[in-house]
């Protein structure tokens, strides 16, 4: 186990606040210091990301079906972004369609979660994404 000698900064890019309200409630149970930000769609995450008085998070979890910008858009200027293409980005959507799993991954997406319907799922499926990233990877140092 990696312990962190700082807060883990996770940005939620999810335009449904009832599942962003669960994402959010199933991180905090699992305790640990953590900074939780949520916006609602590709292009409020990017206005955040380049925003310089913004910390750049530790890790990114993407939803792919949003208003304005949806994540397949965000995913691609992620990664195709210097400054931006190192930050670990989680897809955690609903699509289990074997195209969105595919395009995600050729995206280079770090990990693709769907969303399961039960609830205890669900957030069962948050608190490993949080384990692996918070507990077992390695963060990128802060500049």
């Amino acid at each position: 186990m990696i312990t962190t000698a700082r807060p883990y900064d996770v940005l939620l890019v999810e335009d449904d606040l009832a599942d962003a309200m669960l994402i959010q409630d199933a991180l905090a149970e699992r305790g640990g210091a953590r900074n939780f930000t949520q916006v609602e769609d590709g292009l409020a995450a990017l206005e955040y990301l380049r925003d310089p008085t913004h910390a750049q998070p530790d890790l990114i979890v993407l939803d792919l079906n949003m208003p304005r910008m949806n994540g397949r858009e965000l995913l691609a200027i992620l990664k195709d972004d210097v400054d931006l293409r190192a930050i670990p980005v989680v897809v955690l959507t609903t699509s289990a369609a074997p195209d969105d799993v595919t395009e995600a991954y050729r995206r280079h997406a770090n990990a693709y979660v769907t969303k399961p319907v039960n609830l205890e799922d669900f957030e069962e499926a948050v608190r490993s994404i949080d384990a692996f990233y918070l507990d077992t990877a390695a963060k990128l140092p802060k500049e």
